[in-house]
């Protein structure tokens, strides 16, 4: 660990600025998809048309809609779920030809990813149950 150079530790900076870019632009995105809402709805108003609890429940979901969390939730943890095992044959290939390289620590991590996107699945499910048990619309 005493031969990291600066460019290693400007590599790490960088991979943690690019996380953060992704996550302030997805923050940003949500942001800018309720304005969008938002601004409908009051241009409804506006217009003199009444708005019914409906139409405010469409509109408001067209984006976001309760379906879409679970299925997001869903498709993540099978994505997650297909890594992992590429994360382990790449840790066993990289210990076949590069000594230095630890197996068990690319063996942790893809056990890590496991949890991880099996998580997602429970995650789906509940989001599920919670949907059918409050008779969210749109749930079968």
């Amino acid at each position: 660990m005493e031969n990291l150079t600066t460019g290693a530790g400007l590599g790490a900076l960088g991979f943690w600025l690019f996380i953060a870019a992704i996550v302030a632009v997805g923050v940003w995105d949500n942001i800018r998809k309720r304005d969008a809402q938002h601004e409908t709805l009051r241009r409804i108003i506006e217009s003199g048309q009444s708005i019914d609890e409906e139409l405010t429940d469409k509109l408001l979901t067209l984006t976001g809609g309760s379906k879409t969390l679970e299925r997001d939730m869903w498709v993540s943890g099978l994505i997650v779920l297909s890594i992992a095992p590429g994360l382990a044959v790449f840790g066993w290939v990289m210990s076949l030809t590069v000594e230095e390289t630890l197996l068990p620590t690319m063996l942790a991590v893809s056990a890590l990813l496991v949890f991880l996107g099996a998580g997602f699945l429970v995650v789906a499910r509940l989001i599920r149950r919670w949907h059918r048990e409050n008779d969210v619309p749109g749930i079968e």
